[in-house]
Order: C-alpha cells, then sequence, then structure tokens
C-alpha cells in the first residue's frame, strides 16, 4: 500500500499508541477499582488493543492487512461497545451526575470505568474505519488490481506520446 507519508507517520504513532494501551491493561486486575476484575478480562483487553496496534503496524509497513483481520478489528469494538454501553447509558440518564474523572474508579461505582471502556473500544473502532478508508483510498490490491493492471502498459504510454493525428 502507497500512502502518503503523513498517513504513514499518523499510522505509526496511532500504533505505539494503541500498543501504549494495551500496556497499561495490566492493571485491571485489583477489585478495590475494578468493576467485576478478573485476569481474563484484562487479557482480553490487552488483546484488544494489540489487535488495533498490529492493523496500525502492518498500516504503516506498508502491509495490507487481510480484510477478515480488518472485519475482526471491527467486531470485536462492536463487541465490546455492547458490553460497556450499560455504563455509559447511565453515567447519562442516571441519578448521578456525568462524571469520567471522578478522583478514582471504585467497583462500587463501576459507570465511571465501564465508561472510559465504551470510548476506547469507540475509539478503536474510528481507527480500524481509518484502516479501512485508507485500504479502499490507497490501495490497488484491495480494488482488486494487480500491479501491472494499475501501471500502464508500454503500448498505452507510447500512444500518450505520440501526437494525434489530423
Amino acid at each position: 500500500m502507497n500512502l502518503p507519508l503523513p498517513l504513514r507517520i499518523i499510522n505509526g504513532i496511532t500504533a505505539v499508541l494503541f500498543l501504549a494501551f494495551a500496556a497499561v491493561q495490566y492493571n485491571d486486575i485489583d477489585p478495590d477499582t475494578y468493576y467485576r476484575a478478573s485476569s481474563l478480562d484484562a487479557a482480553l483487553w490487552l488483546a484488544f488493543y494489540a489487535l488495533i496496534a498490529i492493523l496500525f503496524a502492518l498500516t504503516f509497513w506498508r502491509r495490507l492487512a487481510p480484510n477478515w483481520l480488518l472485519l475482526a478489528g471491527a467486531l470485536a469494538c462492536i463487541v465490546e461497545m455492547f458490553r460497556t454501553g450499560w455504563g455509559l447509558w447511565i453515567n447519562l440518564f442516571g441519578e448521578k451526575d456525568f462524571t469520567m474523572m471522578q478522583y478514582s474508579m471504585s467497583a462500587e461505582d463501576p459507570r465511571v470505568e465501564v465508561t472510559r471502556e465504551f470510548f476506547g473500544a469507540l475509539l478503536a473502532l474510528t481507527a480500524v474505519a481509518l484502516l479501512w478508508w485508507e485500504r479502499r483510498r490507497f490501495s490497488s490490491r484491495a480494488a482488486g488490481l494487480s500491479a501491472e493492471e494499475t501501471s500502464p502498459s508500454p503500448a498505452v504510454e507510447s500512444a500518450k506520446s505520440e501526437p494525434p493525428l489530423a
């Protein structure tokens, strides 16, 4: 895939950011802070963010992620948004005022943690949509064309250089 340099830089930075998001998931096992804290949940979030980082890294290194991998990333985002959407709903329409910045998250009031997770999944879905757009816009393989089909043949090039017959 032949991306313009600014998009390659953005993809590289985004890959590093999602890798950092994956790295900080190790602390999601503290039951005093996190709602339904478990090693499995932390591992799933780590894998989720790592998948998005890998998709951006592949694009940064001018590789096309397979369609099934992009679809898996989008599906994972949508599943996480459905899993955590209730927290956003309670945060927006519940009895307490909306907050994402309380002094500390607690297992007794999970709406802050779950709202943050919802927006993390939404951010990841937006990132996957950007990759999908880049693929459609800048990849000849995504359109089903090979490199030979996208470069003009010598006969076409010579026809372009000849003056028109009068």
